[in-house]
């Protein structure tokens, strides 16, 4: 589902129907007589010969080649750029305009959330650096509302200030305990929930909150209507928060819901329309460029990573770094026998001429490590898999490749 509404969120795309494979049987007895004798193939009748591979019953994937490379959008050429600088023009007088610091920090909140933050980085970062010096450095910050404080927390948080969770030990009692009246406070819960998602080890006062927040934020859905707008956006919330989300397709999902907004701003769901569909059409355009097999699924995760057009060279590279790690996964997770993986892992570890190589090496040796687990019967403890599974999750293989694909040129002191 989520790849589809990438696909064709917005735009009417042609439905192919996907070309019948042919099915491969058996080999007919006609068939079989009229092959030559040298390499007529025999059946096995020792079981001990017979190697049995588990099937992980990977369905046939819908993305065809054919209906990929048909994948067209009319969000392309001068009308659209236009039109699209014109609205990005007045919203930047509007961030630089607002005469209330809490009025900006909807408006960049609201900016995320549409996908179109990323056309104002220079903006939003000036605007966080003024309020955070005046709130925190200087300390002439005055005490706000539960849902100003727990706004602020998560913008500056998500932008890598250090705001300490103490901010919110005003909405605590004698006790220790978040104050009843905050029941009330609906708007204010939902943000203070998805601060709670932002904390470290060890920050005891976003674990209570998070726990107090979930608690009655599902008692006012029950009682809720489900068309409200505040309703939607907790329960959207309880099911996934913002800080685990993919940002794609939670712009996707909010662009819809924003336009049921009362007094939702024009200027921004028409910008936001307008540039979800040009970058889906960049994307589009990217995904072309993928290798046959498992294509969307592999470039999908890309644009949950990078999604800004300007990333569509890393985009395109990636998605072939994806295929090919997806491949290895699935020959130590679910084809190659054990003796068999220990024999290609000794050869990838023999073969390291390049230091490249190095980082595919250690991903090999992490799935062999969860592949004798698995054939052993050996439970690992919780700190034994993550010491492992921070390189089998291929993320160190990833950001390898990424960290040469992000910028162009690459330079040769960043090689070295």
């Amino acid at each position: 589902m989520a790849l589809t509404h990438f696909a064709s969120s917005f735009c009417t795309l042609p439905t192919l129907a996907s070309p019948t494979h042919a099915s491969v049987g058996p080999v007919s007895s006609k068939n079989y007589r009229s092959l030559p004798p040298k390499v007529r193939c025999m059946v096995a009748t020792e079981a001990s010969d017979q190697i049995v591979r588990r099937s992980a019953n990977y369905q046939s994937s819908t993305w065809e080649y054919d209906f990929v490379q048909s994948l067209t959008s009319k969000y392309k050429g001068e009308p659209y750029t236009a039109r699209t600088k014109k609205l990005k023009a007045e919203i930047s007088l509007r961030l630089a305009n607002a005469s209330k610091p809490l009025d900006q920090l909807e408006l960049i909140d609201t900016l995320q959330r549409l996908g179109l933050s990323y056309h104002f980085v220079d903006e939003i970062e000036s605007i966080l650096k003024s309020l955070f010096d005046e709130n925190h450095i200087q300390n002439t910050k005055t005490a706000n509302d539960l849902y100003t404080t727990a706004l602020e927390f998560r913008l500056f948080r998500q932008h890598g200030y250090k705001v300490p969770q103490e901010v919110f030990n005003q909405f605590k009692d004698e006790q220790g305990s978040f104050r009843a009246w905050l029941h009330d406070d609906v708007k204010g819960m939902l943000y203070l929930y998805e601060a709670s998602h932002l904390l470290v080890e060890g920050e005891s006062i976003l674990d209570d909150a998070r726990d107090f927040t979930t608690k009655n934020l599902e008692k006012y859905v029950k009682k809720s209507s489900s068309s409200e707008y505040l309703s939607k956006l907790v329960s959207h919330a309880l099911e996934l928060p913002l800080a685990w989300r993919m940002l794609r397709l939670e712009a996707n999902w909010f662009i819809n819901v924003y336009e049921t907004k009362t007094d939702m701003e024009p200027i921004l769901l028409e910008l936001a329309k307008l540039d979800f569909n040009m970058v889906q059409a960049i994307h589009q355009e990217d995904l072309k460029h993928s290798a046959r097999d498992r294509l969307m699924e592999n470039f999908f995760w890309t644009v949950g990573v990078l999604f800004e057009p300007h990333f569509s060279n890393c985009r395109r590279m990636l998605a072939k770094v994806n295929s090919f790690i997806t491949t290895i996964d699935d020959v130590y997770d679910v084809y190659g026998t054990l003796d068999e993986l220990e024999l290609f892992t000794d050869a990838i570890l023999r073969s390291t001429y390049w230091d490249e190589l190095d980082w595919w090496a250690g991903l090999c040796k992490s799935y062999l490590v969860e592949a004798k687990w698995y054939y052993s019967g050996y439970t690992p403890s919780l700190q034994e898999y993550l010491d492992n599974a921070w390189v089998s999750s291929s993320a160190p293989v990833i950001l390898v490749h990424a960290y040469f694909y992000v910028s162009s040129p690459i330079r040769r002191p960043r090689v070295q």
